[in-house]
């Protein structure tokens, strides 16, 4: 039975378990969800697909699943991948995956909806230069792990490289320069050379082409 994920190309969070279920193999395909049409906060929408009103959704036969981590350790769980090879890497891919929800991805997703999707005299430079400072201290933190290694747990892609890659993929500015972060870039380039690994765009389907 082929896995359903309800997403849209412009989420980071979506592209997270997109990506997993793209690198593991697993027969699956998207479902658009129509998040600027206003499609997650429909009473449809949070009573059928997902309460909380937010994307990816994954449903897979009789299985439901919502929150991208999640939906990584569930694809991990079938696909014997992306896991860590022992209960120590696992549980340090969720601590990454864990500080990159909580540290990285909240700040870049509010970054980049704040400087891009918002009309430009909307747009709080206050909060955004906020948000961008909490981001530069979250990229240090993973410039510096990532020297001298190539995965950030382990010898091999896990859940943790997909979690923390999400947002930093996508070609809008939000404040990250990739040339300024060189361990970062080289661990981008890396990842983006994984046999099936594809951009958020080519991925999933919708892009800010679609409502400008």
């Amino acid at each position: 039975m082929t896995i359903k994920l309800y997403c849209f190309g412009e989420s980071g969070n979506a592209y997270k378990a997109a990506l997993a279920l793209e690198l593991s193999g697993l027969d699956w395909e998207p479902v658009k969800v129509d998040f600027f049409g206003g499609e997650t906060r429909s009473p449809e929408y949070r009573k059928d697909i997902n309460e909380m009103g937010e994307a990816p959704v994954m449903i897979d036969g009789d299985i439901k699943l919502t929150q991208s981590g999640v939906i990584q350790q569930y694809v991990s769980e079938k696909s014997g991948k992306f896991g860590g090879k022992d209960a120590t890497e696992a549980r340090e891919v969720l601590r990454w995956v864990l500080w990159d929800n909580h540290k990285l991805s909240s700040g870049a997703g509010m970054t980049r909806f704040l400087m891009n999707f918002l009309p430009e005299d909307k747009r709080p430079a206050e909060v955004i230069a906020f948000h961008q400072a909490r981001l530069k201290a979250a990229y240090q933190v993973l410039n510096d792990h990532l020297s001298g290694r190539d995965w950030i747990v382990g010898d091999g892609l896990t859940n943790a490289d997909i979690s923390c890659c999400g947002y930093l993929y996508y070609p809008e500015p939000f404040g990250f320069v990739r040339a300024d972060w060189p361990h970062i870039d080289a661990w981008l380039t890396r990842l983006s050379e994984t046999p099936g690994w594809k951009a958020p765009y080519d991925l999933m389907p919708g892009s800010p082409a679609d409502h400008t």
